[in-house]
C-alpha cells in the first residue's frame, strides 16, 4: 500500500509539473503594425514676453526721480524716471531767447526793405535766420522732454540697477519693460517632424498645442502654433517654431521655461506594445521568432512612444513575429511553443489614436 501510495504520489507530482511547464511554454507572438497615427510630443520652449523692451536713458545727467518699483505694473505714457533737467531747460531758454532776437532783427529788416534801404535778400537772410532759430527751440525741447522717461506701453518693469542721483550716461540702461498679456513659445522641431506637419495638409498635426511649466503643472490655457522660422539650424538640423499662449493671470513671465506638448503626424509609423520589449544598458530589445520557434534578441530603436506602445524607428519590419508576453521568462535561442494574435486585435486592447 505504501508503495503505491508513493507512485501515485510521484505520477501526480510529474503530471503537474508537466502542465505547468506545457502551461509557461505557451506564448504569445504578433507583429507590428504599420498604420497612419498621431501622437503627442514634448519640446522644450522659451518663454519670451510678446514684447520685452530695453528703457535706456536718451540724455546724460543725474537721476533725479524714480517714479516706478521693480515688478510694478504701469500704464503706456506713465512718467518711470526723471533726468536732471536743469540744463536743458537753461539751453531751451537760450534757444527761446534767439528767437526773439531773430524776430526783432526780421522786423528791423522788413522795415528797411519797406523802405528801399536793404535789397530783399537781407530781408530773406533775416527770415532764414529766424527759421534757424525757432529749430533750435524745437531740438531744446526735444531734449527737454528726454529727460522725461515714460513707459511706451502697459507692462511690469523688471530690475532698476541705477538709485537716485547716480550719474547716467547717454544710451545706459534703466531698466526693462515686459508686455506679458500675451506670450511666445519658441521651441525647435526636427526636420522630419516638421516635413510630417507641413506636407500632410488633412492630417497636419494639431496647431492648439498646451505648456507644462516648470513644476510640472500645465497652463490653463491653451496655445496656437503660429509662424515657423524661414532656416533650419545647420549645427542641430532643427527648425524653430512659435506659439502664441494668452496670459490673462500674469503668471508667465519672460524668461522662463516649459515644456510645449503638440500632436503630430505619423505616417506609415511601425507600432509595437511596449509589453514586448525590455531594456539593458539603455538599449531596447525584443524577442524575434524565427520559423523553427526559436526566440533571439534584437536591438531596435525608438523613434518615440504613444501609450503603451512605442514607435520603431529601425530593427524591426513588419513582417517580423515577436515575442509579445512572457519576455522576462525566456532567453536566446529558446525553442517556445505560441499562438500567434495580429496586431490590430492585440493594440485595439491598448490606448493608440489611429486614423
Amino acid at each position: 500500500m505504501l508503495a503505491g501510495l508513493c507512485a501515485l504520489l510521484a505520477h501526480t507530482s510529474c503530471t503537474q509539473k508537466k502542465q505547468e511547464k506545457e502551461e509557461v511554454t505557451k506564448y504569445t507572438v504578433t507583429s507590428p503594425l504599420k498604420i497612419d497615427t498621431s501622437f503627442t510630443k514634448e519640446y522644450v520652449s522659451q518663454i519670451r514676453s510678446v514684447r520685452n523692451i530695453e528703457i535706456r536713458a536718451q540724455e546724460k545727467g543725474f537721476l533725479q526721480q524714480i517714479f516706478v518699483d521693480e515688478g510694478q505694473t504701469v500704464k503706456a505714457g506713465q512718467l518711470l524716471f526723471k533726468i536732471m533737467p536743469k540744463m536743458y531747460e537753461a539751453e531751451l531758454l537760450k534757444a527761446q531767447a534767439e528767437v526773439k532776437a531773430a524776430e526783432i532783427e526780421m522786423q528791423n529788416t522788413k522795415t528797411l526793405v519797406d523802405k528801399n534801404v536793404v535789397s530783399k535778400n537781407e530781408l530773406a537772410m533775416a527770415m532764414a535766420k529766424l527759421d534757424q532759430a525757432k529749430a533750435g527751440v524745437s531740438l531744446a525741447k526735444l531734449h527737454l522732454s528726454f529727460t522725461d522717461i515714460r513707459a511706451p506701453f502697459d507692462g511690469t518693469i523688471d530690475r532698476i540697477p541705477k538709485k537716485l542721483g547716480s550719474l547716467i550716461d547717454e544710451g545706459e540702461l534703466l531698466t526693462s519693460l515686459s508686455d506679458n498679456s500675451q506670450m511666445l513659445a519658441y521651441f525647435n522641431v526636427s526636420e522630419p517632424e516638421y516635413l510630417n506637419y507641413q506636407t500632410n495638409v488633412k492630417g497636419r498635426g494639431n496647431t492648439q498645442v498646451s505648456l507644462v511649466l516648470a513644476n510640472n503643472e500645465t497652463l490653463g490655457v491653451k496655445g496656437n502654433v503660429e509662424t515657423v522660422e524661414g532656416e533650419f539650424d545647420n549645427e542641430t538640423g532643427n527648425i524653430a517654431f512659435r506659439a502664441r499662449f494668452a496670459n490673462p493671470n500674469k503668471l508667465l513671465r519672460n524668461g522662463e521655461t516649459g515644456k510645449v506638448l503638440m500632436t503630430m503626424p505619423l505616417r506609415n509609423a511601425l507600432i509595437i506594445p511596449q509589453k514586448s520589449t525590455y531594456e539593458i544598458q539603455d538599449k531596447i530589445y525584443v524577442y524575434v521568432i524565427d520559423k523553427k520557434g526559436v526566440v533571439h534578441a534584437r536591438n531596435i530603436v525608438l523613434g518615440g512612444s504613444l501609450p503603451d506602445l512605442y514607435i520603431v524607428a529601425s530593427g524591426l519590419v513588419e513582417d517580423d513575429q515577436i515575442l509579445f508576453d512572457g519576455v522576462q521568462k525566456v532567453k536566446e535561442d529558446d525553442r517556445i511553443k505560441y499562438a500567434v494574435v495580429s496586431p490590430k486585435e492585440v493594440i485595439s486592447h491598448l490606448q493608440l489614436k489611429a486614423e
